[in-house]
């Protein structure tokens, strides 16, 4: 009977930590999509990675010491600030999966066209709709290193 109650508790825990880890993989892949996307000004493609709610919104600090808040209304959309190409490395990954929602957490190096970087640090969150994880919300804090 232990013996059957243990196995029951393994396979539990090895099935619970296989789904957060796909959970996971596919939210990196996720903001890896998004900023691919953004910076090549791919408006389908950007907008393909959100799930935009009420409440969904992106909040900007700059390095100037500046407050951007992006309503849920621009969200998922073309900006002047998407197609500028380039490309971007993320570090440092931390995330927190319950069920059908979560968050992660990360350090950006951004790299433009021209070679000028500039860094973040960001929290973005996440939804499974319909089985697909989906940004709607983000904040985003830039800072001279």
């Amino acid at each position: 009977m232990k013996l059957i109650l243990t196995l029951c508790l393994l396979l539990t825990f090895i099935f619970a930590h296989t789904q957060t880890n796909n959970d996971s993989i596919a939210i990196v892949k996720l903001l890896d999509k998004a900023a691919t996307t953004f910076r090549a000004g791919d408006g389908k493609g950007y907008a393909d990675c959100w799930h935009v709610q009420p409440y969904s919104v992106i909040f900007i600090s700059t390095a100037d010491g500046k407050s951007i808040e992006i309503p849920a209304s621009a969200l998922g959309k073309s900006s002047a600030a998407s197609g500028q190409g380039g490309f971007a490395t993320a570090t440092k990954y931390r995330m927190s999966i319950h069920g059908e929602s979560g968050w992660t957490s990360f350090d950006e190096i951004s790299t433009a066209k021209d070679g000028t970087k500039s860094y973040s640090h960001e929290v973005w969150m996440v939804e499974k709709i319909n089985g697909d994880w989906k940004l709607v919300a983000a904040s985003m804090h830039f800072y001279k290193p």
